[in-house]
């Protein structure tokens, strides 16, 4: 490694969670003594469209083009993504350097500040926010009288939104709340055992250009194998199943010894038909793990459900 210390330009999102992850990569590139990082904002497509549903305006590279094109223009050496936004196939010339290990992959309740809540002890008709067709699925299927609307934006406005009235409780990650030091106003933690998390849910990624060897070298201290073993199985399973990161598919792999556990669920955002499956396999082969849970899937009607999504978002 040359001894020169130079400044790498770390591409981030202008979100205050989107630049507390990337400052978190940029402390710990940092302390491998490789140089400074400068912190570079980029916006893109779904930063700007926040007046839309993710389901209408979804679609390949919403929050990661601009960042890419960036990357492979060389005006940034690194970018850091929320891995559950990554498309599951990279543009040309663009790999995944880093998984670090991650943070908390469940979902959480988010109610009035000082409001003790749960999803059963919401009042009837309760009004719940979640951009996410897979949250509306699993809420739905918890109590069909929940009124699932749709919310968009940083998340501090979303929970500006519920403290000022306007939903009595929102639906986020937990790993976006934990990181920004909220975890207080979390209200209930979500049971992964039903709830399943969206694929890479928790996990965060630095995308880094193929060809720049020196770097991504730099990275490997960040890769932390039992999280990439599980969301590489979590992400074949969204590729195999053609599905992208907008319609209502989750999967959650749980490292155990050498092995890993994958459970996966594809689901109606009307709550009434969803299906689920797992298995095992080794931690060394996500890749056909993430494969055998999809093939279950289809077995059990996925396909169906999906297609049916697809005509619906078409139309």
């Amino acid at each position: 490694m040359s001894s020169e210390r130079r400044t790498l330009r770390l591409g981030t999102r202008g979100s205050l969670l989107a630049r507390t992850q990337s400052e978190w990569v940029a402390d710990r590139i940092r302390a491998e003594g490789v140089g400074d990082v400068e912190l570079v904002t980029i916006r893109t497509k779904g930063d700007v469209l926040l007046d839309q549903p993710l389901s209408e305006i979804g679609g390949k590279g919403l929050f990661t083009k601009e960042l890419d094109r960036a990357l492979l223009d060389g005006a940034i050496d690194l970018a850091v993504h929320s891995l559950k936004d990554l498309p599951t196939e990279f543009p040309e010339g663009l790999a995944l350097g880093a998984v670090p290990e991650r943070e908390d992959p469940r979902d959480v309740l988010i109610g009035p500040n000082d409001s003790p809540i749960s999803l059963e002890t919401l009042p009837q008709g309760a009004r719940v926010g979640t951009s996410s067709l897979r949250r509306m699925a699993l809420a739905r299927a918890t109590r069909q009288d929940l009124v699932i609307d749709d919310i968009r934006g940083n998340l501090d406005t979303r929970i500006a939104k519920v403290d000022a009235g306007d939903f009595d409780a929102i639906v986020l990650a937990a790993a976006g709340v934990r990181r920004l030091g909220w975890s207080e106003r979390i209200s209930e933690e979500l049971d992964p055992g039903s709830w399943l998390p969206a694929p890479g849910q928790g996990a965060l990624a630095v995308v880094v250009r193929t060809e720049d060897v020196e770097k991504r070298s730099w990275l490997r201290g960040l890769d932390d194998p039992p999280s990439r073993a599980a969301t590489t199985a979590e992400r074949t399973l969204l590729r195999e199943l053609e599905a992208g990161c907008r319609l209502p598919v989750a999967a959650l792999g749980l490292p155990f010894g050498g092995g890993l556990r994958l459970r996966g669920l594809v689901a109606h955002p009307d709550g009434r038909r969803m299906v689920r499956a797992e298995a095992t396999g080794a931690q060394d082969a996500p890749e056909a793990l993430g494969r055998k849970v999809a093939r279950l899937l289809r077995e059990r009607g996925a396909d169906l459900i999906l297609s049916d999504l697809v005509d619906a978002l078409a139309e």
